[in-house]
């Protein structure tokens, strides 16, 4: 990919903040992206594939790059870390493999010229689908909040995967624009994905006191699925949304089958009593 000198006639008062760790892959166009944004800070965790590299062909080309290296204290604390070094007005939080559509780059004036009553914004996030492409405009993920005024908002650093920022005020939906999320996995690389941030959610939900419920664990699964299928309108995209809904409802399976059995070992830890086993059985059968 080609890197372009940095040249903007509009320049938004927005700092980006974006953390990495060996991302060369997706990051450049995610910095493209950000074009016209007057600060754009990375934040990055150890990367070795080049992403450092990258990076600083950006900042030779006179891209408003301010890049950090921080060790990993987590998602929520490494974007916490990354927020607290943003230095204008507006802060906006996107990953490594996302990229602003053209919507949101044409509508994001009007947000930052919103009353001083809104102190951020939500903003949808449409996938990429192998087999698909991104979804259509209709058909996206939950509005997350991604747009806060400096110093109104904070990471809940207790939140292990599907960080947030909490908001000190009232907090708007943007009607138009979303990001792209572009990080096409095979469903080997997803599943394993999955597993990783499924074990961060019930380790997160277990840390807060949440008990072991045997009616979440069946019925969430299917329910996360439909909400994805029907609700979120990935009906519309063929066998790709029929394979990204099913995907969702595995995660949900596997965050609430980790918390039960993780409550159940610590109750009744298992005890391989072979002799035991088949003597029940022995009476059973007499």
């Amino acid at each position: 990919m080609a890197i372009e000198e940095f040249h903007s006639d509009c320049i938004l008062p927005v700092s980006a903040f974006i953390i990495c760790q060996d991302e060369k892959r997706y990051l450049g166009n995610c910095i493209e992206s950000l074009r016209g944004f007057k600060e754009i800070v990375i934040v990055d965790s150890g990367s070795s594939d080049g992403t450092l590299k990258l990076v600083q062909s950006y900042i030779d080309r006179g891209w408003p790059i301010r890049l950090f290296s921080e060790k990993w204290r987590g998602y929520a604390g490494q974007k916490q870390f990354a927020l607290d070094q943003c230095c204008e007005e507006w802060c906006f939080n996107i990953d490594s493999d996302e990229r602003i559509d053209d919507a949101l780059r044409a509508v994001l004036p009007d947000l930052l010229a919103a009353d001083s009553s809104i102190v951020g914004w939500r903003v949808a996030r449409r996938p990429f689908l192998i087999g698909y492409g991104y979804t259509p405009r209709h058909v996206h993920e939950r509005r997350n909040l991604r747009l806060i005024r400096r110093g109104k908002g904070r990471y809940d650093l207790r939140q292990k995967v599907h960080e947030g920022i909490i908001p000190n005020g009232r907090v708007g939906n943007s009607s138009r624009g979303s990001l792209l999320h572009f990080r096409p996995l095979i469903m080997d690389e997803q599943i394993l994905k999955e597993n990783k941030y499924s074990t961060l959610k019930a380790e997160q939900k277990m840390e807060a006191g949440a008990p072991s419920r045997r009616l979440k664990l069946i019925f969430n699964p299917p329910l996360y699925f439909l909400r994805l299928y029907f609700r979120n309108g990935l009906w519309r995209c063929g066998l790709p949304g029929f394979i990204e809904a099913m995907t969702g409802a595995v995660y949900s399976f596997l965050t609430e089958a980790k918390i039960y059995q993780r409550c159940v070992m610590q109750t009744t830890p298992p005890v391989d009593d072979v002799a035991g086993s088949a003597g029940q059985r022995d009476a059973k059968r007499s």
